[in-house]
């Protein structure tokens, strides 16, 4: 008989995931544990596995299409089993789904639409927005975080604009025009639509990594206050010690002694001395987290992902740069798996590699904050009362200002600073 595969759960906060990429059709065969689909989360893309033997009978969910946790995406004729047993079945089972949506989940589905979460009420508010006028996505009708921001961004009525509902009586009545809204906090702007196109402008459609990029962005920039600050560094010593370590480093370990690990373990050893800056909002509560793991932000051709170093401030610098290595790896070959992408505590951006020298980087939410390495460029620089051409580099921070102030944020960043600075020519690693 025939299986109902539903939308695994990818990872402990993730409530939905989009159908990139059917990888079986209709008729073909399938083993135990053979990916039958690619899926895009908010966390990470992920292969689908068959969880039986069998032939694909019905893929009940598109490409492109986002469900719910939970949710038949599609159907596996077992292996062994009849399929003209299945049909009548299968036909039964849709009946039977048919009625019983148009009765009782109906009622089930109303008490859902009408059960909002804190976090979507606080949103709500914040926003002036009226949660009448809202279609949730959500199991039931729920309406989601994800809906309320989609809202904000398209433009739905404000709470106080909305029109006074018809009476049941068929007189007429009165028009009268409502007073303009007044938010609490201005709404972004919403996008565009039917935006003309002129000769040899190029329409691309939004893959489901870079929506959930736009998403995360905004959410980030909505409930997190940035602030940022930056400082230079001397790092004369370091781009010295480096390249001397280097072409050994190589030989004997089999990757390349970049200058990641080096601010990866600048920034894990100031970690504990500022423990806020590794921690995240809760509300009512400042979560301060225990273990210090550090995102790492790796650029692909379409895409930016930050798979995450569990442990940071275990490793060594020859720690370090294999990690960093082989999650750059995986990365780029599109091999990573779910826990590459859970449990960031901080995140460090190498924004130099590609000539940046100065940013200022979106928090990666829900984190405290996020630093930038920035290019590493000589310049006169006065040493000693004498002017010394020196290797400067700058260390810009964006910080949840929620969490963290500018003094804390300061003296953190000057730990960074001066354990860069600490670095010579003959120093161990």
């Amino acid at each position: 008989m025939a299986t109902d595969i539903l939308m695994p759960q990818l990872g402990e906060s993730v409530t939905e995931g989009t159908i990139a990429k059917w990888l079986k059709k209709p008729g073909d065969p399938v083993s135990k544990y053979e990916p039958i689909c690619e899926v895009s989360t908010d966390k990470v893309n992920a292969e689908v596995p068959s969880t039986i033997e069998g032939t694909i009978v019905e893929l009940v969910v598109e490409e492109g299409t986002t469900v719910s946790v939970g949710d038949l995406i599609c159907r596996i004729q077992e292996a062994g089993t009849a399929a003209a047993e299945e049909e009548p079945k299968a036909e039964a089972a849709k009946e039977e789904k048919a009625s019983a949506k148009a009765e009782v989940p109906a009622q089930e589905e109303t008490s859902m639409k009408q059960r909002y979460s804190p976090a979507v009420l606080k949103l709500a508010n914040e926003h002036n927005i009226d949660l009448t006028r809202i279609s949730g996505t959500g199991r039931g009708g729920r309406i989601t975080r994800k809906d309320i921001l989609r809202a904000i961004e398209q433009g739905v009525p404000a709470a106080a604009e909305q029109p006074v509902a018809a009476e049941k009586s068929a007189a007429p009545r009165e028009e009268t025009k409502p007073e303009p809204a007044q938010p609490k906090q201005p709404a972004p702007v919403a996008e565009a639509a039917g935006v003309p196109l002129e000769n040899g402008d190029i329409e691309i459609p939004v893959t489901a990594v870079r929506r959930t990029i736009a998403q995360r962005m905004v959410q980030s920039k909505h409930e997190a206050p940035h602030a940022w600050t930056m400082m230079e560094v001397d790092v004369t010593g370091l781009v010295e010690l480096r390249n001397r370590l280097k072409e050994d480093f190589k030989k004997r370990e089999g990757v390349n002694l970049t200058f990641m690990p080096f601010f990866i373990k600048a920034v894990v050893d100031s970690l504990k001395e500022f423990p806020y800056l590794n921690s995240v909002w809760g509300g009512d509560k400042i979560i301060l987290k225990k273990r210090i793991n550090i995102s790492i932000a790796v650029a692909t051709d379409d895409a930016l992902y930050v798979p995450v170093i569990h442990d940071a401030d275990e490793k060594s610098i020859l720690g370090l740069a294999r990690a960093v290595s082989q999650l750059a790896e995986k990365t780029r070959a599109g091999k990573l798996d779910l826990k590459d992408m859970q449990g960031g505590t901080f995140t460090v951006n190498n924004t130099g590699s590609f000539g940046s020298v100065l940013s200022a980087p979106i928090i990666n939410h829900p984190q405290a904050a996020i630093l930038s390495f920035e290019s590493i460029v000589k310049r006169p620089v006065v040493t000693n009362q004498m002017i010394a051409v020196r290797d400067m580099m700058n260390i810009c921070l964006s910080l949840d200002h929620r969490i963290l102030d500018g003094l804390m944020a300061g003296r953190f960043l000057k730990r960074v600073k001066e354990r860069l600075e600490a670095y010579g020519p003959n120093s161990e690693i």
